[in-house]
């Protein structure tokens, strides 16, 4: 029996589609490239692959302005965890990771863990609608997020990281379709700039919460960058030791 054109065309994209999606979420997703930090020690680098959708200043009241909420969130919202003795002021920058992202996460700074607190949820909401997921992950353009329902309720895992001269929050959300969270350091570990931190199955977001204002703003709502090499932040030389 003879197979009619139309057919071999069909199947072969179908087959063409079913392999590409298997290279993606089998081979490409896990990739992990090297990542060499740069040489300055005052830099303040990415902890992740992605699109910075906010930068927000926090205020002396430990707060973070919300638009989509009309109020200010408490950094505890965010964080579900305090840092006693950690200054409240200071910047909140938002990364969100598509599937297309490398998903490790990496130290933004040398320093010690000084704590890891997971928070569980009882179900993660997803994290952006179709139209933003689109804008996001295949155009490219930064959409608000802050204050959105899973920025607040879903599971997370936050890493408080130290040296003399400030003191940073890691907070990696979990996406709805996230499978879990690997961690490869502990509670009291030093860690150097771009050291791997975690990695994050399916798509997510990172908060970087930087303890401080005495810090030049490196990059912009909109900007791609990547963990362990990109800056966000330069401290400057009003920094205060923690």
């Amino acid at each position: 029996m003879r197979i009619p054109t139309w057919l071999k065309w069909t199947l072969g994209a179908g087959a063409a589609v079913a392999g590409a999606n298997w290279f993606l979420r089998k081979v490409w997703f896990y990739r992990d490239p090297l990542r060499l930090p740069p040489s300055d020690p005052n830099l303040i680098l990415s902890p992740c692959d992605g699109k910075v959708v906010y930068i927000r200043p926090v205020s002396a009241d430990g707060t973070v302005f919300a638009e989509k909420l009309g109020r200010a969130i408490p950094i505890t919202e965010i964080t579900r965890a305090e840092w006693d003795g950690a200054s409240s002021e200071g910047w909140l920058i938002g990364v969100y990771m598509s599937p297309l992202d490398v998903h490790y996460n990496y130290a933004p700074m040398a320093g010690r863990v000084r704590k890891i607190v997971y928070t569980p949820a009882r179900a993660n909401l997803p994290m952006v609608d179709l139209w933003e997921y689109v804008s996001l992950a295949w155009l490219r353009r930064a959409v608000d997020l802050l204050g959105k329902r899973y920025h607040l309720e879903n599971e997370r895992q936050t890493v408080f990281l130290e040296n003399e001269r400030v003191r940073l929050a890691m907070v990696e959300i979990a996406d709805k379709f996230v499978n879990k969270i690997t961690t490869y350091i502990r509670e009291g570990q030093c860690v150097q700039p771009a050291q791997k931190i975690s990695f994050i199955e399916r798509g997510s977001q990172v908060d970087l919460l930087i303890f401080t204002r005495a810090v030049e703003i490196l990059t912009h709502t909109g900007a791609q960058v990547y963990g362990g090499q990109t800056p966000l932040a330069r401290l400057t030389a009003s920094a205060q030791s923690p």
